[in-house]
Protein backbone atom coordinates (compact mmCIF):
# COMPACT_ATOMS: atom_id res chain seq x y z
CA UNK A 1 0.00 0.00 0.00
CA UNK A 2 0.66 3.81 -0.56
CA UNK A 3 2.49 5.36 2.43
CA UNK A 4 -0.40 7.41 4.48
CA UNK A 5 0.12 10.87 4.99
CA UNK A 6 -1.65 13.53 6.91
CA UNK A 7 -1.77 16.87 5.27
CA UNK A 8 -2.04 20.73 7.32
CA UNK A 9 -3.59 22.89 4.63
CA UNK A 10 -2.67 26.35 6.59
CA UNK A 11 -2.46 29.45 4.68
CA UNK A 12 1.06 30.73 5.49
CA UNK A 13 2.72 27.40 5.41
CA UNK A 14 1.78 23.40 3.33
CA UNK A 15 3.27 20.54 5.83
CA UNK A 16 3.19 16.99 5.43
CA UNK A 17 3.54 14.28 7.61
CA UNK A 18 4.32 11.09 6.31
CA UNK A 19 3.32 7.83 8.46
CA UNK A 20 6.70 6.11 9.63
CA UNK A 21 8.96 9.34 8.85
CA UNK A 22 7.20 12.42 10.26
CA UNK A 23 7.17 15.91 8.98
CA UNK A 24 8.57 15.57 5.45
CA UNK A 25 7.58 18.64 3.85
CA UNK A 26 7.22 22.50 5.13
CA UNK A 27 6.72 24.87 2.11
CA UNK A 28 5.17 28.23 2.22
CA UNK A 29 1.91 27.98 0.23
CA UNK A 30 2.09 30.16 -2.07
CA UNK A 31 1.95 30.15 -6.25
CA UNK A 32 3.54 32.81 -8.37
CA UNK A 33 1.29 33.16 -12.16
CA UNK A 34 2.18 34.82 -14.82
CA UNK A 35 -0.64 36.59 -16.09
CA UNK A 36 0.02 36.70 -19.84
CA UNK A 37 -0.09 33.08 -20.13
CA UNK A 38 -2.06 31.92 -16.75
CA UNK A 39 0.86 29.69 -16.30
CA UNK A 40 2.09 29.00 -13.13
CA UNK A 41 5.68 29.50 -12.62
CA UNK A 42 7.10 29.49 -9.07
CA UNK A 43 5.48 27.44 -6.44
CA UNK A 44 6.79 27.50 -2.64
CA UNK A 45 10.11 29.27 -1.31
CA UNK A 46 10.83 30.47 -4.62
CA UNK A 47 7.40 32.01 -4.90
CA UNK A 48 7.73 33.28 -1.14
CA UNK A 49 11.14 35.16 -2.74
CA UNK A 50 9.04 37.03 -5.55
CA UNK A 51 6.55 38.45 -2.93
CA UNK A 52 6.23 42.19 -2.97
CA UNK A 53 8.79 41.91 -5.43
CA UNK A 54 7.02 41.47 -8.84
CA UNK A 55 5.79 43.43 -11.88
CA UNK A 56 2.22 43.56 -13.34
CA UNK A 57 2.87 40.56 -15.14
CA UNK A 58 3.12 38.21 -12.15
CA UNK A 59 0.45 37.66 -9.71
CA UNK A 60 2.03 36.23 -6.26
CA UNK A 61 -1.43 34.36 -4.90
CA UNK A 62 -2.64 32.24 -1.41
CA UNK A 63 -4.65 29.32 -3.02
CA UNK A 64 -5.58 28.56 1.16
CA UNK A 65 -7.24 31.70 3.36
CA UNK A 66 -8.33 31.41 6.97
CA UNK A 67 -7.80 27.75 6.70
CA UNK A 68 -9.89 26.99 3.82
CA UNK A 69 -9.55 26.86 -0.18
CA UNK A 70 -9.97 29.98 -1.48
CA UNK A 71 -9.18 29.31 -5.39
CA UNK A 72 -9.81 25.87 -6.27
CA UNK A 73 -7.54 25.69 -9.50
CA UNK A 74 -4.39 26.83 -8.01
CA UNK A 75 -5.00 24.64 -4.63
CA UNK A 76 -5.07 21.86 -7.04
CA UNK A 77 -1.66 22.65 -8.78
CA UNK A 78 -0.21 23.29 -4.93
CA UNK A 79 -1.28 20.03 -3.71
CA UNK A 80 -0.69 17.96 -6.50
CA UNK A 81 3.16 19.50 -6.91
CA UNK A 82 3.85 18.91 -3.09
CA UNK A 83 2.44 15.52 -2.91
CA UNK A 84 4.97 14.66 -6.10
CA UNK A 85 7.71 16.57 -3.67
CA UNK A 86 7.44 13.82 -1.28
CA UNK A 87 7.38 10.83 -3.46
CA UNK A 88 3.58 9.56 -3.70
CA UNK A 89 3.30 6.57 -4.57
CA UNK A 90 2.85 5.69 -8.66
CA UNK A 91 1.28 2.08 -7.90
CA UNK A 92 -0.58 2.60 -4.62
CA UNK A 93 -2.88 6.14 -3.96
CA UNK A 94 -2.12 6.94 -0.42
CA UNK A 95 -5.03 7.63 2.30
CA UNK A 96 -4.77 11.24 3.30
CA UNK A 97 -6.05 12.63 6.86
CA UNK A 98 -6.57 16.31 6.26
CA UNK A 99 -6.98 19.19 9.00
CA UNK A 100 -9.65 21.82 8.71
CA UNK A 101 -10.73 24.96 10.85
CA UNK A 102 -13.64 24.39 13.47
CA UNK A 103 -17.33 25.55 11.79
CA UNK A 104 -16.42 24.99 8.20
CA UNK A 105 -19.50 24.97 5.68
CA UNK A 106 -20.38 21.63 3.30
CA UNK A 107 -19.16 23.60 0.59
CA UNK A 108 -15.43 24.29 1.93
CA UNK A 109 -15.30 20.86 2.96
CA UNK A 110 -15.89 19.71 -0.28
CA UNK A 111 -13.75 21.94 -1.86
CA UNK A 112 -10.79 20.57 0.23
CA UNK A 113 -11.68 16.97 -0.76
CA UNK A 114 -11.91 17.66 -4.41
CA UNK A 115 -9.09 19.57 -4.62
CA UNK A 116 -6.81 16.90 -2.33
CA UNK A 117 -8.99 13.76 -4.80
CA UNK A 118 -7.59 15.67 -7.92
CA UNK A 119 -4.06 14.51 -6.77
CA UNK A 120 -4.91 10.98 -6.71
CA UNK A 121 -5.34 9.87 -3.55
CA UNK A 122 -7.36 6.75 -2.33
CA UNK A 123 -9.17 7.93 0.41
CA UNK A 124 -9.63 11.19 1.96
CA UNK A 125 -10.07 11.87 6.09
CA UNK A 126 -10.73 15.15 7.68
CA UNK A 127 -10.20 16.12 11.40
CA UNK A 128 -10.55 19.54 12.95
CA UNK A 129 -7.96 21.48 13.62
CA UNK A 130 -7.91 21.87 17.60
CA UNK A 131 -8.96 18.14 17.60
CA UNK A 132 -5.50 17.63 15.82
CA UNK A 133 -3.43 20.38 17.67
CA UNK A 134 -4.79 18.48 20.74
CA UNK A 135 -3.46 14.96 19.80
CA UNK A 136 -0.43 16.36 18.63
CA UNK A 137 0.28 18.42 22.13
CA UNK A 138 -0.12 14.98 23.86
CA UNK A 139 -3.13 15.13 25.22
CA UNK A 140 -5.48 11.98 25.19
CA UNK A 141 -8.49 13.50 23.82
CA UNK A 142 -10.47 9.61 24.64
CA UNK A 143 -10.99 10.67 28.15
CA UNK A 144 -14.15 12.05 29.84
CA UNK A 145 -12.29 14.56 30.25
CA UNK A 146 -11.86 18.73 29.00
CA UNK A 147 -9.46 20.28 27.94
CA UNK A 148 -8.73 23.44 25.65
CA UNK A 149 -6.86 24.01 23.09
CA UNK A 150 -6.68 27.83 21.04
CA UNK A 151 -4.95 26.98 17.86
CA UNK A 152 -3.49 30.32 16.61
CA UNK A 153 -2.79 30.21 13.04
CA UNK A 154 -2.11 32.44 10.57
CA UNK A 155 -5.45 33.28 8.81
CA UNK A 156 -7.57 32.21 12.01
CA UNK A 157 -7.78 31.58 15.17
CA UNK A 158 -9.74 28.35 16.07
CA UNK A 159 -10.42 27.26 19.75
CA UNK A 160 -12.62 24.37 20.94
CA UNK A 161 -13.27 22.07 24.42
CA UNK A 162 -12.72 18.87 23.86
CA UNK A 163 -13.82 15.95 25.64
CA UNK A 164 -14.36 11.86 24.60
CA UNK A 165 -12.58 12.17 20.96
CA UNK A 166 -15.14 15.11 20.13
CA UNK A 167 -15.79 18.69 20.65
CA UNK A 168 -18.11 20.28 23.44
CA UNK A 169 -17.94 23.67 23.04
CA UNK A 170 -15.97 25.58 19.58
CA UNK A 171 -14.94 28.96 18.52
CA UNK A 172 -13.32 31.25 15.95
CA UNK A 173 -12.00 34.07 14.29
CA UNK A 174 -9.95 35.39 11.79
CA UNK A 175 -7.49 37.35 13.74
CA UNK A 176 -4.65 35.81 13.68
CA UNK A 177 -1.11 35.92 12.25
CA UNK A 178 -1.90 38.15 8.93
CA UNK A 179 -3.46 40.56 11.37
CA UNK A 180 -0.83 40.92 13.21
CA UNK A 181 1.42 42.09 10.42
CA UNK A 182 -1.39 44.18 9.11
CA UNK A 183 -1.34 45.88 12.56
CA UNK A 184 2.52 46.30 12.46
CA UNK A 185 2.00 47.88 8.83
CA UNK A 186 -0.67 50.56 9.70
CA UNK A 187 1.04 51.46 12.90
CA UNK A 188 4.11 51.97 10.90
CA UNK A 189 2.74 54.16 8.71
CA UNK A 190 0.71 56.09 11.38
CA UNK A 191 3.32 56.30 13.81
CA UNK A 192 6.38 56.96 11.63
CA UNK A 193 5.25 57.61 8.54
CA UNK A 194 7.14 54.97 6.53
CA UNK A 195 5.45 52.36 4.64
CA UNK A 196 6.60 48.73 4.92
CA UNK A 197 5.92 45.74 3.07
CA UNK A 198 4.23 42.67 4.97
CA UNK A 199 7.41 40.60 4.65
CA UNK A 200 9.41 43.42 6.62
CA UNK A 201 6.09 43.72 9.26
CA UNK A 202 6.36 40.04 9.64
CA UNK A 203 10.77 39.86 10.11
CA UNK A 204 9.64 43.01 12.93
CA UNK A 205 7.07 40.53 14.81
CA UNK A 206 9.40 37.62 15.03
CA UNK A 207 12.08 40.27 15.73
CA UNK A 208 10.76 41.90 18.67
CA UNK A 209 6.93 41.48 18.35
CA UNK A 210 5.09 41.09 21.63
CA UNK A 211 1.78 40.69 23.65
CA UNK A 212 3.09 41.86 26.88
CA UNK A 213 6.13 43.86 27.78
CA UNK A 214 9.38 42.13 27.61
CA UNK A 215 11.46 42.37 30.54
CA UNK A 216 14.68 44.21 28.76
CA UNK A 217 13.57 46.76 25.50
CA UNK A 218 14.78 45.53 22.42
CA UNK A 219 14.87 47.51 18.96
CA UNK A 220 14.74 46.70 15.17
CA UNK A 221 15.52 48.66 12.44
CA UNK A 222 12.80 49.17 9.47
CA UNK A 223 13.48 49.80 6.25
CA UNK A 224 10.55 51.40 3.93
CA UNK A 225 9.25 53.97 2.13
CA UNK A 226 9.30 57.43 3.62
CA UNK A 227 5.28 58.44 2.64
CA UNK A 228 6.00 61.99 2.71
CA UNK A 229 9.22 62.50 0.12
CA UNK A 230 8.53 59.18 -1.69
CA UNK A 231 12.61 57.86 -1.08
CA UNK A 232 14.29 55.07 1.00
CA UNK A 233 14.47 55.36 4.77
CA UNK A 234 14.90 53.14 7.91
CA UNK A 235 13.33 53.47 11.55
CA UNK A 236 13.88 51.95 14.40
CA UNK A 237 10.64 49.95 15.99
CA UNK A 238 11.24 49.09 19.96
CA UNK A 239 9.40 46.10 21.37
CA UNK A 240 6.96 48.77 23.68
CA UNK A 241 5.89 49.98 19.98
CA UNK A 242 5.19 46.52 19.47
CA UNK A 243 2.76 46.33 22.32
CA UNK A 244 0.86 49.32 21.37
CA UNK A 245 0.47 47.69 17.89
CA UNK A 246 -0.19 44.38 18.21
CA UNK A 247 -2.69 44.66 21.79
CA UNK A 248 -5.74 45.62 19.59
CA UNK A 249 -5.65 41.94 17.83
CA UNK A 250 -4.12 40.62 20.71
CA UNK A 251 -7.25 41.47 22.72
CA UNK A 252 -9.77 40.21 20.12
CA UNK A 253 -8.32 36.93 20.33
CA UNK A 254 -8.50 37.25 23.80
CA UNK A 255 -11.74 38.04 24.14
CA UNK A 256 -12.64 35.39 22.01
CA UNK A 257 -11.33 32.89 24.34
CA UNK A 258 -13.47 34.27 27.15
CA UNK A 259 -16.44 34.05 25.50
CA UNK A 260 -16.42 30.06 24.75
CA UNK A 261 -15.07 30.07 28.88
CA UNK A 262 -19.01 31.12 28.75
CA UNK A 263 -20.36 28.80 26.96
CA UNK A 264 -18.36 25.82 28.16
CA UNK A 265 -20.27 23.90 30.51
CA UNK A 266 -19.23 23.66 34.41
CA UNK A 267 -18.03 20.25 34.90
CA UNK A 268 -15.39 20.71 31.68
CA UNK A 269 -14.25 24.29 32.99
CA UNK A 270 -12.97 22.41 36.04
CA UNK A 271 -10.79 20.10 33.96
CA UNK A 272 -9.78 23.38 31.67
CA UNK A 273 -8.60 25.16 34.91
CA UNK A 274 -7.00 22.23 36.39
CA UNK A 275 -5.11 21.17 33.25
CA UNK A 276 -4.62 25.08 31.74
CA UNK A 277 -5.03 26.01 28.04
CA UNK A 278 -2.94 24.61 25.22
CA UNK A 279 -1.71 27.52 23.06
CA UNK A 280 -1.07 26.15 19.62
CA UNK A 281 -0.14 27.27 16.18
CA UNK A 282 1.69 29.31 14.58
CA UNK A 283 1.46 32.75 15.68
CA UNK A 284 1.63 30.99 19.57
CA UNK A 285 5.43 31.94 18.99
CA UNK A 286 4.58 36.16 19.65
CA UNK A 287 6.09 37.13 22.83
CA UNK A 288 3.60 37.61 25.65
CA UNK A 289 1.07 36.16 24.29
CA UNK A 290 0.41 33.12 26.60
CA UNK A 291 0.71 35.54 29.44
CA UNK A 292 -1.38 38.02 28.08
CA UNK A 293 -4.18 34.74 28.00
CA UNK A 294 -3.57 33.98 31.57
CA UNK A 295 -3.68 37.47 32.73
CA UNK A 296 -7.16 38.15 31.17
CA UNK A 297 -8.70 34.72 31.99
CA UNK A 298 -6.65 33.23 35.34
CA UNK A 299 -6.70 29.63 33.89
CA UNK A 300 -2.48 28.57 33.48
CA UNK A 301 -1.68 28.48 29.98
CA UNK A 302 0.68 25.55 28.22
CA UNK A 303 2.91 26.45 25.55
CA UNK A 304 4.80 24.37 23.26
CA UNK A 305 8.62 24.55 21.99
CA UNK A 306 7.14 24.12 18.19
CA UNK A 307 3.23 25.15 18.47
CA UNK A 308 3.30 25.39 14.67
CA UNK A 309 3.88 21.79 13.95
CA UNK A 310 1.35 20.74 16.22
CA UNK A 311 -1.49 20.48 14.26
CA UNK A 312 0.26 18.04 11.33
CA UNK A 313 1.80 16.03 13.81
CA UNK A 314 -1.43 15.29 15.56
CA UNK A 315 -3.60 14.87 11.96
CA UNK A 316 -0.09 12.33 11.64
CA UNK A 317 -0.99 10.44 15.24
CA UNK A 318 -4.50 10.37 13.20
CA UNK A 319 -3.88 8.03 10.50
CA UNK A 320 -3.70 4.96 12.59
CA UNK A 321 -7.63 6.04 13.22
CA UNK A 322 -8.22 5.46 9.53
CA UNK A 323 -7.90 1.41 9.86
CA UNK A 324 -10.55 1.62 12.64
CA UNK A 325 -12.77 3.50 10.80
CA UNK A 326 -12.58 0.81 7.47
CA UNK A 327 -13.11 -2.10 10.27
CA UNK A 328 -16.11 -0.30 11.13
CA UNK A 329 -15.07 -0.65 14.95
CA UNK A 330 -18.60 -0.25 16.91
CA UNK A 331 -18.52 1.66 20.36
CA UNK A 332 -15.01 3.92 19.59
CA UNK A 333 -15.84 7.68 19.29
CA UNK A 334 -13.90 8.24 16.12
CA UNK A 335 -12.21 11.74 15.54
CA UNK A 336 -12.05 11.60 11.44
CA UNK A 337 -14.71 12.37 9.52
CA UNK A 338 -14.76 10.35 6.27
CA UNK A 339 -15.76 12.31 3.41
CA UNK A 340 -16.26 10.37 0.57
Amino acid sequence: MGNDIAIDLGTARFKVYQDGKGIVLNEPAIVAVDNMTDEIIAIGTEAYGMLGRTSDRVTVARPLSNGVISDLSLAEHLIAYYLRVVGRSRVFAPRVVVSIPCGVTEVEKRAVVDAIGAAGVRKVCLIEEPVAAAIGAGVDISAPHGCMIVDVGEGATDMAVISLNGIAIANSTHVAGMDFNEAIVKYVRRRFNLIIGDRMAEAAKIAVGCAYPRRKLISFTLKGLDAGSGLPRTTVITSDDMIEALIEPAIAIVRTVQSTLEQTPPELLADIFTDGIYLTGGSANLYGLSTLLYKKTKIPVQTFDCPENCVVIGAGKAIKYIDKLDRGEHGKINPLMPYN
